[in-house]
């Protein structure tokens, strides 16, 4: 039975003419006869690109040419800096770098913390009461005798229990005073963190995490001021005596005790002869690792000398 039935016409002298039925469903003209475009005409006008597309070139042009300039200033710099030679010995610049005693007047908070009027700024640090951070400790209350602090320490939720000396680390504040009164916040948090955090813009900002980290931070609210080579060497001593003397193999804090003994050796503190964020973080190191006991000449000097400074006799009584 056929699908499709058509009916048949009649021309002249009734012969019978079938219709032409389509071979294909869509008609497309052939390309291969037609006759090759003329030549574009000098001058003529181009078809517009598109919008998008010249944005995106634009965008590409400035960020070239701002790289290029950040590139020259990159080089005009290399020129004013001369790059010593590797046995150069550095002791000479740390000596005669300037720096200003702890006693002096300390940093400017508000270009350092932000100012925001009719509120204290606090500093919040998350710390885990089973790995106390000694030198933050240290460095609270050294920046007590800087600064009007109001000091606070509370127990977080997913700690079950904190030691009494814990609780009290920063002792007893015997003066209560209004709360604008006071330059700076200094709040502590026993929580169950990994690592210790600091923030001090709560909502804005992303937390410092590590303890070496937050020492720097708070060591440069005393506002001190070091040439290039001595703030790369304080850097140095503070990731060795955190990722090595607390937290290294006993090969590695060997090591660095031979390192510290040849270096207080020829100074007084380990970086220069004032006492730096290098000092304290490894002096805590020490404590906590158990190796004070272990250590050479020079380092048994030094930790004396440290020990001698109210703020580290202090962080000596959580100890016991």
């Amino acid at each position: 039975m056929p699908m499709y039935k058509v009916r048949p016409f009649h021309g002249a002298g009734r012969e019978v003419l079938a219709e032409q039925l389509p071979s294909c469903m869509y008609r497309l003209p052939n390309l291969h006869r037609r006759a090759a475009p003329a030549a574009p005409q000098v001058g003529a006008r181009r078809e517009e690109a598109d919008p998008s597309l010249q944005a995106l070139e634009s965008r590409q042009e400035e960020i070239l040419k701002r790289l290029y300039e950040l590139k020259s200033a990159v080089d005009g710099l290399s020129k004013m800096i001369q790059t010593p030679d590797a046995d150069f010995d550095v002791t000479n610049i740390i000596q005669s770098d300037e720096c200003s005693p702890l006693t002096t007047n300390g940093a400017d908070l508000d270009l350092m913390l932000g100012k925001d009027y009719g509120a204290l700024k606090d500093i919040v640090i998350n710390a885990n009461p089973s790995l106390p951070p000694l030198s933050l400790l240290v460095l609270h209350s050294l920046l007590c005798e800087r600064y009007k602090i109001l000091s606070a320490v509370h127990t977080h939720s997913s700690v079950k229990s904190v030691p009494e000396n814990l609780l009290k680390c920063f002792g007893e504040q015997t003066k209560k005073q209004p709360r604008h009164e006071y330059q700076l916040g200094f709040t502590l948090i026993w929580k169950d963190v990994p690592k210790p955090q600091m923030k001090f813009s709560i909502q804005t900002m992303c937390p410092i995490e590590g303890e070496g980290n937050i020492a720097r931070f708070l060591f440069s609210l005393f506002g001190q001021k070091y040439n290039a080579v001595t703030s790369t060497l304080i850097d140095s001593w503070v990731d060795t005596a955190i990722f090595q003397l607390k937290e290294g193999s006993s090969k590695e804090k060997g090591a660095v005790l031979r390192s510290m003994n040849a270096a207080l050796g020829k100074t007084s503190w380990l970086v220069g002869n004032e006492l730096t964020v290098a000092d304290i973080v490894a002096w805590c190191a020490l404590q906590q690792t158990g190796s004070a006991n272990a250590a050479p000449a020079n380092v048994q000097k030094w930790m004396k000398s440290c020990e001698n400074l109210a703020p580290f006799s202090s962080v000596m009584k959580l100890l016991k």
